[in-house]
Protein backbone atom coordinates (compact mmCIF):
# COMPACT_ATOMS: atom_id res chain seq x y z
CA UNK A 1 0.00 0.00 0.00
CA UNK A 2 2.99 2.20 -0.70
CA UNK A 3 1.23 6.26 -0.74
CA UNK A 4 4.48 7.15 -2.54
CA UNK A 5 4.18 8.30 -6.03
CA UNK A 6 7.07 7.95 -8.66
CA UNK A 7 9.38 10.92 -9.06
CA UNK A 8 9.58 12.86 -11.73
CA UNK A 9 12.43 11.30 -13.45
CA UNK A 10 10.93 7.86 -12.39
CA UNK A 11 7.65 8.67 -14.19
CA UNK A 12 9.14 9.34 -17.43
CA UNK A 13 11.57 6.70 -17.28
CA UNK A 14 7.86 4.97 -16.58
CA UNK A 15 5.80 5.99 -19.48
CA UNK A 16 8.61 5.65 -21.52
CA UNK A 17 8.96 1.49 -21.00
CA UNK A 18 4.87 0.82 -21.91
CA UNK A 19 3.08 2.47 -24.21
CA UNK A 20 -0.99 3.02 -23.84
CA UNK A 21 -2.41 3.38 -27.71
CA UNK A 22 -5.37 1.02 -27.52
CA UNK A 23 -7.97 0.90 -24.78
CA UNK A 24 -10.81 -1.59 -24.83
CA UNK A 25 -13.69 0.10 -22.36
CA UNK A 26 -16.43 -2.26 -21.07
CA UNK A 27 -19.77 -1.16 -19.98
CA UNK A 28 -19.62 2.20 -22.21
CA UNK A 29 -22.94 2.96 -22.27
CA UNK A 30 -23.34 3.71 -18.50
CA UNK A 31 -22.33 7.05 -17.11
CA UNK A 32 -19.29 5.64 -15.80
CA UNK A 33 -18.11 3.74 -18.70
CA UNK A 34 -18.71 6.42 -21.16
CA UNK A 35 -16.96 8.96 -18.73
CA UNK A 36 -14.22 7.32 -18.26
CA UNK A 37 -13.49 6.15 -22.48
CA UNK A 38 -14.32 10.15 -22.66
CA UNK A 39 -11.04 11.00 -20.33
CA UNK A 40 -9.24 8.01 -21.77
CA UNK A 41 -9.54 10.01 -25.47
CA UNK A 42 -7.86 12.82 -24.39
CA UNK A 43 -4.48 10.89 -23.98
CA UNK A 44 -5.47 7.56 -26.18
CA UNK A 45 -5.26 7.20 -29.79
CA UNK A 46 -7.82 4.79 -29.67
CA UNK A 47 -10.46 4.01 -27.38
CA UNK A 48 -13.32 1.11 -28.31
CA UNK A 49 -17.00 1.74 -26.59
CA UNK A 50 -17.94 -1.92 -25.91
CA UNK A 51 -21.33 -2.94 -24.85
CA UNK A 52 -23.87 -5.21 -24.49
CA UNK A 53 -25.46 -4.40 -28.07
CA UNK A 54 -23.28 -1.63 -30.62
CA UNK A 55 -26.66 0.54 -30.52
CA UNK A 56 -25.95 1.05 -26.42
CA UNK A 57 -22.44 1.18 -26.89
CA UNK A 58 -23.40 4.08 -29.81
CA UNK A 59 -25.63 5.66 -27.43
CA UNK A 60 -22.57 5.48 -24.59
CA UNK A 61 -20.34 7.43 -27.33
CA UNK A 62 -22.87 10.13 -28.27
CA UNK A 63 -22.99 10.44 -24.26
CA UNK A 64 -19.36 10.50 -23.96
CA UNK A 65 -19.36 13.44 -26.74
CA UNK A 66 -22.20 15.62 -25.35
CA UNK A 67 -20.79 15.57 -21.99
CA UNK A 68 -16.82 16.17 -22.99
CA UNK A 69 -17.90 18.33 -26.09
CA UNK A 70 -14.10 17.63 -27.31
CA UNK A 71 -13.25 16.33 -31.19
CA UNK A 72 -11.04 13.92 -30.03
CA UNK A 73 -14.07 12.23 -28.24
CA UNK A 74 -15.46 11.00 -31.76
CA UNK A 75 -12.25 10.80 -33.97
CA UNK A 76 -11.05 8.65 -31.55
CA UNK A 77 -13.34 6.03 -30.45
CA UNK A 78 -14.72 3.33 -31.65
CA UNK A 79 -17.54 1.23 -30.92
CA UNK A 80 -18.95 -2.45 -30.36
CA UNK A 81 -20.64 -5.20 -28.48
CA UNK A 82 -19.43 -8.22 -26.31
CA UNK A 83 -20.71 -10.67 -28.73
CA UNK A 84 -19.54 -9.46 -32.35
CA UNK A 85 -16.23 -7.28 -30.96
CA UNK A 86 -14.81 -8.17 -27.80
CA UNK A 87 -12.28 -11.36 -28.81
CA UNK A 88 -11.15 -8.84 -31.55
CA UNK A 89 -10.97 -5.86 -29.52
CA UNK A 90 -9.85 -7.34 -26.42
CA UNK A 91 -7.04 -9.06 -28.05
CA UNK A 92 -5.31 -5.95 -29.24
CA UNK A 93 -5.62 -3.76 -26.27
CA UNK A 94 -2.89 -2.27 -24.24
CA UNK A 95 -5.42 -1.49 -21.33
CA UNK A 96 -8.75 -3.29 -20.65
CA UNK A 97 -10.73 -0.95 -18.55
CA UNK A 98 -14.03 -2.56 -16.76
CA UNK A 99 -16.91 -0.01 -15.98
CA UNK A 100 -19.55 -2.81 -15.22
CA UNK A 101 -22.38 -2.89 -13.04
CA UNK A 102 -21.43 -3.18 -9.30
CA UNK A 103 -22.09 -6.90 -8.95
CA UNK A 104 -19.47 -9.10 -8.37
CA UNK A 105 -20.54 -11.93 -10.72
CA UNK A 106 -21.67 -10.00 -13.38
CA UNK A 107 -17.95 -8.55 -13.44
CA UNK A 108 -16.06 -12.36 -12.72
CA UNK A 109 -18.38 -13.68 -15.82
CA UNK A 110 -16.87 -10.58 -17.78
CA UNK A 111 -13.33 -11.25 -16.64
CA UNK A 112 -13.69 -14.92 -17.89
CA UNK A 113 -13.58 -13.44 -21.34
CA UNK A 114 -11.06 -11.28 -20.91
CA UNK A 115 -8.77 -13.73 -19.77
CA UNK A 116 -9.38 -15.95 -22.88
CA UNK A 117 -7.96 -13.04 -25.00
CA UNK A 118 -5.75 -10.51 -23.42
CA UNK A 119 -2.26 -10.61 -24.60
CA UNK A 120 -0.05 -11.36 -21.42
CA UNK A 121 1.35 -7.98 -20.77
CA UNK A 122 -1.90 -6.28 -21.29
CA UNK A 123 -3.22 -4.29 -18.16
CA UNK A 124 -6.97 -5.16 -16.83
CA UNK A 125 -8.45 -2.70 -14.52
CA UNK A 126 -11.45 -2.46 -12.87
CA UNK A 127 -13.09 0.91 -11.40
CA UNK A 128 -15.45 -0.71 -9.04
CA UNK A 129 -16.10 1.20 -5.95
CA UNK A 130 -15.48 -1.02 -3.24
CA UNK A 131 -15.16 -4.90 -4.44
CA UNK A 132 -12.02 -6.47 -3.32
CA UNK A 133 -9.60 -6.80 -6.30
CA UNK A 134 -7.83 -9.53 -4.88
CA UNK A 135 -11.59 -11.53 -5.06
CA UNK A 136 -12.26 -10.38 -8.28
CA UNK A 137 -8.94 -11.85 -9.92
CA UNK A 138 -8.76 -14.56 -7.37
CA UNK A 139 -7.38 -18.18 -9.18
CA UNK A 140 -7.00 -16.34 -12.41
CA UNK A 141 -3.38 -17.15 -14.12
CA UNK A 142 -0.29 -15.23 -12.71
CA UNK A 143 0.29 -12.79 -15.78
CA UNK A 144 -3.45 -11.86 -15.01
CA UNK A 145 -3.01 -11.34 -11.78
CA UNK A 146 -0.08 -9.21 -12.18
CA UNK A 147 -1.47 -7.16 -14.60
CA UNK A 148 -4.50 -6.76 -12.73
CA UNK A 149 -5.56 -3.84 -10.35
CA UNK A 150 -8.39 -0.96 -9.43
CA UNK A 151 -8.46 2.14 -10.99
CA UNK A 152 -11.48 4.04 -9.27
CA UNK A 153 -12.54 7.49 -11.04
CA UNK A 154 -15.13 9.19 -9.36
CA UNK A 155 -18.29 10.73 -11.29
CA UNK A 156 -17.85 12.80 -13.66
CA UNK A 157 -14.32 11.61 -14.56
CA UNK A 158 -14.21 14.63 -16.60
CA UNK A 159 -15.00 17.16 -13.80
CA UNK A 160 -13.47 14.88 -10.97
CA UNK A 161 -9.95 14.29 -11.17
CA UNK A 162 -9.40 12.28 -7.61
CA UNK A 163 -8.82 8.67 -8.38
CA UNK A 164 -7.80 5.81 -6.42
CA UNK A 165 -5.35 3.38 -7.42
CA UNK A 166 -5.78 -0.23 -5.82
CA UNK A 167 -3.13 -2.90 -5.98
CA UNK A 168 -3.89 -6.66 -5.69
CA UNK A 169 -1.36 -8.54 -3.60
CA UNK A 170 0.29 -10.15 -6.57
CA UNK A 171 0.02 -6.29 -9.38
CA UNK A 172 3.66 -6.14 -10.35
CA UNK A 173 4.73 -3.01 -8.55
CA UNK A 174 6.10 -1.52 -11.29
CA UNK A 175 3.07 -1.64 -12.71
CA UNK A 176 1.30 -0.08 -10.39
CA UNK A 177 3.58 2.72 -10.58
CA UNK A 178 3.21 2.50 -14.42
CA UNK A 179 -0.26 3.31 -14.19
CA UNK A 180 0.06 6.04 -11.37
CA UNK A 181 2.42 7.76 -13.94
CA UNK A 182 -0.12 7.98 -16.85
CA UNK A 183 -2.95 8.56 -14.79
CA UNK A 184 -1.57 11.58 -13.31
CA UNK A 185 0.61 12.84 -16.42
CA UNK A 186 -1.53 11.64 -19.59
CA UNK A 187 -5.09 11.55 -18.08
CA UNK A 188 -4.54 14.66 -15.46
CA UNK A 189 -5.37 12.58 -11.87
CA UNK A 190 -4.43 13.49 -8.35
CA UNK A 191 -3.74 9.65 -7.46
CA UNK A 192 -4.53 8.06 -4.00
CA UNK A 193 -3.22 4.57 -3.02
CA UNK A 194 -5.43 2.92 -1.11
CA UNK A 195 -5.41 -0.74 0.53
CA UNK A 196 -8.09 -3.29 -0.78
CA UNK A 197 -10.54 -3.06 1.88
CA UNK A 198 -14.40 -2.82 1.80
CA UNK A 199 -14.62 0.25 -0.78
CA UNK A 200 -11.43 1.59 -0.49
CA UNK A 201 -10.89 5.02 1.05
CA UNK A 202 -13.15 7.41 0.10
CA UNK A 203 -16.40 5.92 0.10
CA UNK A 204 -15.15 4.40 2.95
CA UNK A 205 -15.71 7.56 4.89
CA UNK A 206 -17.35 9.04 2.90
CA UNK A 207 -20.52 6.92 2.20
CA UNK A 208 -20.51 6.32 6.18
CA UNK A 209 -21.53 10.10 6.74
CA UNK A 210 -24.34 10.00 3.87
CA UNK A 211 -26.07 6.94 5.43
CA UNK A 212 -25.53 8.73 8.94
CA UNK A 213 -27.68 11.68 7.30
CA UNK A 214 -30.36 8.85 5.91
CA UNK A 215 -30.50 7.47 9.34
CA UNK A 216 -31.31 11.09 10.49
CA UNK A 217 -33.89 11.68 8.15
CA UNK A 218 -36.04 9.15 9.73
CA UNK A 219 -35.99 11.41 13.30
CA UNK A 220 -36.12 14.57 11.65
CA UNK A 221 -37.09 15.00 8.14
CA UNK A 222 -34.70 15.35 4.94
CA UNK A 223 -34.71 18.91 4.58
CA UNK A 224 -34.02 19.72 8.15
CA UNK A 225 -31.05 17.14 7.75
CA UNK A 226 -29.68 18.75 4.43
CA UNK A 227 -29.92 21.66 6.06
CA UNK A 228 -28.05 21.01 8.89
CA UNK A 229 -25.42 18.82 6.49
CA UNK A 230 -25.35 21.77 3.79
CA UNK A 231 -22.53 23.39 2.42
CA UNK A 232 -21.17 25.43 5.41
CA UNK A 233 -20.19 22.02 7.29
CA UNK A 234 -17.45 21.67 4.12
CA UNK A 235 -18.98 20.18 1.45
CA UNK A 236 -20.41 20.57 -2.31
CA UNK A 237 -23.19 19.10 -2.31
CA UNK A 238 -25.99 17.93 0.49
CA UNK A 239 -25.80 14.70 1.85
CA UNK A 240 -29.41 13.44 1.19
CA UNK A 241 -29.47 14.78 -2.59
CA UNK A 242 -25.71 13.73 -3.19
CA UNK A 243 -27.75 9.75 -2.47
CA UNK A 244 -30.67 10.91 -5.13
CA UNK A 245 -27.55 11.91 -7.74
CA UNK A 246 -25.71 8.80 -6.84
CA UNK A 247 -28.73 6.07 -6.80
CA UNK A 248 -30.17 4.75 -3.73
CA UNK A 249 -29.04 1.76 -5.26
CA UNK A 250 -25.79 2.11 -5.55
CA UNK A 251 -25.64 3.92 -2.24
CA UNK A 252 -26.97 0.75 -0.49
CA UNK A 253 -24.68 -1.35 -2.39
CA UNK A 254 -21.64 0.65 -0.96
CA UNK A 255 -23.24 0.55 2.87
CA UNK A 256 -24.02 -3.13 2.07
CA UNK A 257 -20.90 -4.27 1.64
CA UNK A 258 -18.90 -1.91 4.45
CA UNK A 259 -21.33 -3.39 7.30
CA UNK A 260 -20.97 -6.67 6.19
CA UNK A 261 -17.48 -7.02 5.71
CA UNK A 262 -16.07 -4.62 8.35
CA UNK A 263 -16.89 -4.41 12.02
CA UNK A 264 -15.20 -1.52 12.86
CA UNK A 265 -16.15 1.48 15.68
CA UNK A 266 -18.98 2.94 13.90
CA UNK A 267 -20.02 -0.04 12.40
CA UNK A 268 -23.77 0.66 12.90
CA UNK A 269 -23.56 3.91 11.19
CA UNK A 270 -23.16 1.73 7.74
CA UNK A 271 -26.71 0.02 8.47
CA UNK A 272 -28.95 0.86 5.77
CA UNK A 273 -32.40 2.79 7.32
CA UNK A 274 -34.89 0.46 6.61
CA UNK A 275 -37.40 2.62 5.10
CA UNK A 276 -34.52 2.82 2.10
CA UNK A 277 -35.28 -0.67 1.66
CA UNK A 278 -38.63 -0.84 1.38
CA UNK A 279 -38.97 2.26 -0.74
CA UNK A 280 -36.54 0.88 -3.09
CA UNK A 281 -38.91 -2.21 -3.46
CA UNK A 282 -41.63 0.13 -4.79
CA UNK A 283 -39.26 1.44 -7.53
CA UNK A 284 -37.59 4.46 -5.57
CA UNK A 285 -33.65 4.82 -6.78
CA UNK A 286 -33.05 8.60 -6.76
CA UNK A 287 -32.87 10.77 -9.26
CA UNK A 288 -32.76 7.96 -12.19
CA UNK A 289 -35.85 7.08 -11.31
CA UNK A 290 -37.49 10.58 -10.74
CA UNK A 291 -38.32 10.84 -6.74
CA UNK A 292 -35.24 10.16 -3.92
CA UNK A 293 -35.45 12.25 -0.74
CA UNK A 294 -36.58 14.95 -3.41
CA UNK A 295 -38.07 15.31 -6.57
CA UNK A 296 -39.96 18.23 -8.72
CA UNK A 297 -43.12 18.01 -10.02
CA UNK A 298 -44.33 19.16 -13.32
CA UNK A 299 -44.19 23.21 -12.33
CA UNK A 300 -40.84 22.42 -11.09
CA UNK A 301 -41.33 23.04 -7.82
CA UNK A 302 -39.58 20.63 -4.91
CA UNK A 303 -41.29 17.93 -3.11
CA UNK A 304 -39.72 15.73 -0.18
CA UNK A 305 -40.16 12.64 1.08
CA UNK A 306 -41.87 11.70 4.61
CA UNK A 307 -39.99 8.28 5.32
CA UNK A 308 -41.89 7.21 7.94
CA UNK A 309 -44.85 7.36 5.31
CA UNK A 310 -43.59 6.71 1.94
CA UNK A 311 -45.64 10.10 0.72
CA UNK A 312 -44.13 13.37 -0.42
CA UNK A 313 -45.28 16.95 0.25
CA UNK A 314 -44.24 20.45 -1.07
CA UNK A 315 -40.99 21.61 0.62
CA UNK A 316 -42.48 24.86 0.80
CA UNK A 317 -44.70 23.31 3.86
CA UNK A 318 -41.80 22.65 5.95
CA UNK A 319 -40.74 24.82 8.90
CA UNK A 320 -37.63 24.49 10.17
CA UNK A 321 -36.16 25.73 13.78
CA UNK A 322 -34.08 28.91 13.86
CA UNK A 323 -30.86 27.92 12.36
CA UNK A 324 -29.47 31.70 12.05
CA UNK A 325 -26.20 30.38 13.08
CA UNK A 326 -25.98 28.49 9.55
CA UNK A 327 -26.37 32.35 8.02
CA UNK A 328 -23.52 34.04 10.04
CA UNK A 329 -20.96 31.31 9.17
CA UNK A 330 -21.87 31.41 5.46
CA UNK A 331 -21.59 34.83 5.88
CA UNK A 332 -17.66 34.72 7.34
CA UNK A 333 -16.69 32.15 4.58
CA UNK A 334 -17.85 34.23 1.68
CA UNK A 335 -15.62 37.42 3.71
CA UNK A 336 -12.84 34.49 3.61
CA UNK A 337 -12.84 34.48 7.13
CA UNK A 338 -13.17 30.14 7.71
CA UNK A 339 -11.91 30.18 10.85
CA UNK A 340 -14.09 32.77 12.34
CA UNK A 341 -16.66 30.97 10.61
CA UNK A 342 -15.69 27.07 12.41
CA UNK A 343 -15.93 28.85 15.38
CA UNK A 344 -19.00 30.19 14.98
CA UNK A 345 -20.66 26.62 14.18
CA UNK A 346 -18.40 25.53 17.16
CA UNK A 347 -19.87 27.69 19.56
CA UNK A 348 -23.62 27.95 18.28
CA UNK A 349 -26.39 26.54 20.52
CA UNK A 350 -29.45 24.83 20.44
CA UNK A 351 -30.06 20.66 19.91
CA UNK A 352 -29.77 21.23 16.18
CA UNK A 353 -26.17 22.73 16.31
CA UNK A 354 -24.92 19.76 18.39
CA UNK A 355 -26.43 17.14 15.83
CA UNK A 356 -24.15 19.02 13.26
CA UNK A 357 -21.59 18.92 15.39
CA UNK A 358 -21.60 15.43 16.26
CA UNK A 359 -21.85 14.49 12.46
CA UNK A 360 -19.17 16.24 11.47
CA UNK A 361 -16.96 15.38 14.67
CA UNK A 362 -17.84 11.54 13.48
CA UNK A 363 -16.83 12.30 9.32
CA UNK A 364 -13.12 13.52 11.18
CA UNK A 365 -13.10 10.59 13.76
CA UNK A 366 -13.85 8.19 11.05
CA UNK A 367 -10.93 9.39 9.03
CA UNK A 368 -8.53 9.46 11.33
CA UNK A 369 -9.39 5.97 12.50
CA UNK A 370 -8.83 4.79 8.90
CA UNK A 371 -5.40 5.83 9.04
CA UNK A 372 -3.05 2.45 8.48
CA UNK A 373 -6.29 0.64 7.17
CA UNK A 374 -7.31 1.82 4.16
CA UNK A 375 -3.86 4.44 3.64
CA UNK A 376 -0.99 5.15 5.35
CA UNK A 377 -1.30 8.20 6.40
CA UNK A 378 -3.91 10.91 6.89
CA UNK A 379 -2.99 12.22 3.56
CA UNK A 380 -4.38 9.74 1.27
CA UNK A 381 -8.06 10.47 2.98
CA UNK A 382 -7.45 14.12 2.81
CA UNK A 383 -6.79 14.29 -0.91
CA UNK A 384 -9.17 11.51 -2.15
CA UNK A 385 -11.86 13.56 0.22
CA UNK A 386 -11.03 16.49 -1.43
CA UNK A 387 -10.40 15.93 -4.91
CA UNK A 388 -13.23 13.10 -5.15
CA UNK A 389 -16.03 13.71 -3.05
CA UNK A 390 -15.61 17.83 -3.33
CA UNK A 391 -15.62 17.56 1.06
CA UNK A 392 -13.39 19.49 3.15
CA UNK A 393 -10.52 17.21 4.06
CA UNK A 394 -10.52 15.89 7.41
CA UNK A 395 -7.39 17.53 8.38
CA UNK A 396 -8.15 20.84 6.87
CA UNK A 397 -11.18 20.77 9.41
CA UNK A 398 -9.13 20.13 12.15
CA UNK A 399 -6.32 22.84 11.07
CA UNK A 400 -9.23 24.99 10.81
CA UNK A 401 -11.12 24.67 13.80
CA UNK A 402 -7.73 25.94 15.61
CA UNK A 403 -5.78 22.38 15.62
CA UNK A 404 -6.04 19.16 17.38
CA UNK A 405 -6.83 20.14 20.91
CA UNK A 406 -9.61 22.06 19.81
CA UNK A 407 -10.85 19.17 17.42
CA UNK A 408 -10.58 16.56 20.71
CA UNK A 409 -12.72 18.66 22.73
CA UNK A 410 -15.14 19.09 20.27
CA UNK A 411 -14.94 15.25 19.29
CA UNK A 412 -15.15 13.99 22.80
CA UNK A 413 -17.98 16.36 23.47
CA UNK A 414 -19.77 15.06 20.30
CA UNK A 415 -19.83 11.49 22.29
CA UNK A 416 -17.66 10.25 19.04
CA UNK A 417 -14.28 8.10 19.53
CA UNK A 418 -11.04 10.21 19.62
CA UNK A 419 -8.39 9.30 17.42
CA UNK A 420 -5.14 8.10 18.98
CA UNK A 421 -3.33 10.57 15.89
CA UNK A 422 -5.30 13.52 17.04
CA UNK A 423 -5.10 12.74 21.13
CA UNK A 424 -0.96 12.40 20.76
CA UNK A 425 -1.12 15.91 18.49
CA UNK A 426 -3.13 17.50 21.13
CA UNK A 427 -0.66 16.44 23.86
CA UNK A 428 2.36 17.23 21.79
CA UNK A 429 1.43 20.37 19.97
CA UNK A 430 2.68 18.79 16.82
CA UNK A 431 2.24 19.46 13.75
CA UNK A 432 0.75 22.27 14.21
CA UNK A 433 -1.25 21.99 11.07
CA UNK A 434 -2.37 18.91 9.59
CA UNK A 435 -2.82 19.84 6.30
CA UNK A 436 -0.13 20.87 3.74
CA UNK A 437 -0.91 20.67 0.31
CA UNK A 438 0.28 23.76 -1.85
CA UNK A 439 -1.91 22.16 -5.37
CA UNK A 440 -4.78 22.52 -3.31
CA UNK A 441 -6.58 25.45 -2.02
CA UNK A 442 -8.60 25.02 1.11
CA UNK A 443 -10.94 27.92 0.45
CA UNK A 444 -12.88 25.78 -2.66
CA UNK A 445 -14.32 23.65 0.08
CA UNK A 446 -15.83 26.38 2.61
CA UNK A 447 -18.48 27.86 0.25
CA UNK A 448 -21.37 30.27 0.89
CA UNK A 449 -24.37 28.64 0.82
Amino acid sequence: MSSTPPSAAEARRLLASRKIEKVVVLGANGTMGYGSAALFTQAVPEVIFLARTKTKAEQGLGAAIKQVRSPTVASRSRVGSYQDDLEASVTGADLVFEALTEDFAVKKDMFDQVEKFRRDDSIVATVTSGLSINALCEGRSESFRQHFLGLHFFNPPNVIVGTELIAGNETDPELVDFVEAFSRIRLGREMIRTADTPAFAGNRVGFKVLNQAAQLAEQLGPVLVDRLIGPYTGRAMTPLATIDLVGWDIHRAIVDNVFERTHDEAHLANRLPGYMNRLMEKGVMGNKTGRGFFYLDDEKRQHVLDPASGEYQPVSEIVLPDLGYIDDVTRLYAEGRYQEGMQVFLAADGHEAAIARRLVAGYISYAFHRVGEVTETIDGIDRIMGMGFNWAPPSVLVDTMGGAAVAVDMIDKAGVPVPSILEEAARSGEPKRFFDNPRINIGRFFVAG
